[in-house]
């Protein structure tokens, strides 16, 4: 696996894959990482180089995939939010698959909103001009259950490595700005995220290319 060290690293071999399609289709690039690891930060970053060298470029989070409040409750899964079976892998999949193949029309993905811990449909617009889509999450890598039909839709994909201390100190931070305690929030990163981030980790070896960052 070949390891990148920059944003524009990474933007470089995407656009080498984008300029081996030509104009055959849209590029998905997967972004995976542990919770808390910035995936959605890079992903930006990501994003604003690309279009910067004129790829019209969307993001689309795994995160508006999650199973709404209530239907986590009737499951009684809503201790374990953000565990791989409190989100509609299939539906994200889906999404996907259309993302690839829908180029001529507007294809509408949901966004999470962390201000309601909810996902709200329609909220991204990936427009047809839109020639690579970045998409990352948790558990892009998976190889087993509904998760496995993700990682064969990615174009490219890309581990994010980051320092373990520095991840859970910004966790602990996320949790509490969005209304835990201190305690409460400690409890949900040793209880919920840290194994969530095991499970992560253990997919990692499949990207195609591996982003250490300084």
């Amino acid at each position: 696996m070949q390891t990148l060290t920059s944003i524009t690293d990474l933007a470089e071999r995407v656009l080498a894959t984008l300029h081996s399609f030509g104009a055959q289709r849209r590029v998905v690039v997967g972004l995976v990482g542990e919770p808390g690891s910035g995936k959605s930060t890079v992903a930006q970053a990501l994003a604003e180089d690309l279009g910067s060298h004129g790829a019209v470029t969307t993001v689309v989070p795994m995160d508006g995939f999650h199973l709404a409040n209530v239907e986590l409750a009737r499951l009684g899964l809503a201790a374990r939010k953000g565990a791989p079976d409190t989100f509609d892998a299939l539906g994200y999949a889906a999404l996907l698959h259309r993302l690839r193949t829908s180029t001529g029309e507007t294809v509408y993905a949901p966004a999470f909103e962390r201000s309601i811990e909810e996902a709200v449909a329609g909220s991204i617009p990936v427009l047809p001009e839109a020639t690579v889509v970045v998409t990352e999450g948790n558990y892009l890598l998976v190889a087993d259950g509904p998760w496995a039909r993700v990682a064969p839709l990615l174009d490219l994909s890309c581990a994010l490595h980051v320092d373990h201390g520095s991840r859970s100190d910004w966790l602990r931070a996320r949790h509490v700005r969005f209304g835990r305690s201190e305690e409460e929030a400690a409890a949900w990163v040793e209880a919920v995220d840290e194994p969530n981030a095991a499970l992560v980790r253990s997919t990692m070896p499949r990207a195609d290319v591996a982003l250490r960052l300084g």
